[in-house]
């Protein structure tokens, strides 16, 4: 009987002492896999990270060109609006395109008839040479 007992004490012994040898082997495995994320997930940060200083970047020039751009629209309709007489020819042109003939841009755009003709002219022109790259 006491060998028997022996025989279980040394049998649970032995179980246990595998027992640790794989708890322990295991342990390893989850701290290497654990570095390997660890590594991984740095990257994937410094990645990110540099993605936003780029996008951040990106934007503020974004915003600097359109800042540039409004202004440039401003002084570009200034200009237009100081000289009458290019904001007659340009509502006359305006008209041509809506269909309005030689005698409308006379009344309605305060330029002489040979001026509104020659516009007249030359949109047809236009429109002619338009229809003929179409095809």
């Amino acid at each position: 009987m006491i060998g028997i007992a022996w025989t279980l004490i040394i049998a649970a012994v032995i179980i246990a002492v595998i027992s640790l040898g794989i708890a322990i082997g295991l342990w390893r495995r989850l701290r290497q896999h654990r570095m390997r994320h660890q590594a991984l997930i740095d990257v994937l940060r410094n990645e990110i990270q540099a993605m936003t200083s780029g996008s951040i970047g990106m934007g503020k020039r974004l915003v600097e060109i359109e800042q540039r751009l409004n202004h440039t629209a401003e002084k570009q309709l200034e200009l237009a609006n100081r000289d009458p007489g290019v904001l007659a020819y340009n509502q006359a042109a305006r008209l041509m395109e809506m269909g309005a003939d030689v005698d409308d841009l006379v009344k309605d755009c305060g330029i002489g008839r040979p001026e509104a003709e020659l516009m007249a002219l030359l949109h047809k022109e236009l429109h002619a040479g338009d229809s003929s790259q179409g095809r």
